[in-house]
């Protein structure tokens, strides 16, 4: 088409996991549910530390042979080491396929009818992310002329954070909107962390919240601060092109209450995000 482009994401990873208990063993770690996920869809997870803390999240794509989940590429190796030590017994095998796919984020109208759709033909899976964008894992290489921030811009307005070693083991799954941005299922049954992430929900305990910002060349894990605090008030999670997604306190963030990225540095603009709490 001839208003498509493309970007290569390499700050993706994927990991496949396959073997007869593949769906099974995915369905009891992450925070979504994989039991009754339908080939042909994608679905957004997180995986948790018994404390609840997000040690990553996922899109999790199915596959004739498995599953694939894309998760940041700094993750892989730790994350495949850390979630293989919960096999067990159990038929599944997890390897790092990273060098095996090449990652584009395309922008045109996508062939899929349904967001997170899911298509797959020799040497190529497809996802619909949205209605400007599909995500192609090809095993072949393909033009891309565009700049991979600007895929990354696009999951910041979109409001879908991407966990990476800077912020690993920090938020809850609330604390980053996963629930709001469709990757936590409240009635799927146990996972790691699940009683801390559904007490969290139902007793109105999450105090930090992520929040959109402009105004400043960011980067993850970068501390954020409030006016007559000397200490972070909040952390930057993913950012792109001037862009921002950080977990802030409720209070300051939706009062719109000056945050900046030093203390005597100009205030960051606080925008909207696509979902409501």
């Amino acid at each position: 088409m001839s208003n498509e482009r493309a970007a290569k994401l390499e700050h993706y990873g994927l990991l496949h996991a396959a073997g007869a208990d593949a769906r099974a063993f995915l369905h009891a770690q992450l925070t979504h549910d994989i039991e009754h996920l339908p080939p042909g869809r994608a679905r957004y997870a997180g995986w948790c530390t018994a404390k609840g803390r997000l040690l990553a999240t996922f899109l999790v794509i199915p596959q004739a042979e498995g599953f694939l989940l894309q998760l940041a590429l700094d993750l892989v190796p730790s994350v495949q080491k850390r979630l293989s030590m919960f096999i067990l017994r159990a038929k599944v095998k997890l390897a790092d396929v990273s060098g095996q796919w090449q990652q584009y984020g395309v922008w045109g109208a996508p062939a899929l009818a349904e967001d997170l759709a899911v298509s797959e033909e020799p040497g190529k899976v497809s996802v619909r992310i949205d209605a400007e964008r599909t995500l192609v894992l090809a095993s072949s290489p393909i033009s891309a002329p565009a700049p991979a921030s600007d895929w990354a811009l696009a999951e910041v307005r979109a409001g879908r954070a991407l966990i990476t070693q800077a912020t690993q083991d920090q938020f809850v799954p609330q604390m980053v909107n996963l629930e709001l941005s469709g990757g936590v299922d409240f009635h799927k049954g146990c996972y790691p962390g699940q009683e801390i992430v559904a007490r969290a929900q139902y007793r109105g305990e999450v105090k930090r919240r992520l929040y959109r910002l402009s105004g400043a060349a960011l980067s993850a894990g970068q501390p954020l601060y409030a006016d007559g605090n000397t200490e972070p008030a909040g952390i930057v999670v993913n950012a792109a092109n001037g862009e921002a997604l950080a977990v802030l306190q409720v209070a300051a963030g939706d009062a719109k209450a000056p945050v900046r990225p030093a203390p005597q540095s100009p205030a960051l603009e606080i925008l909207s995000l696509p979902y409501s709490r």
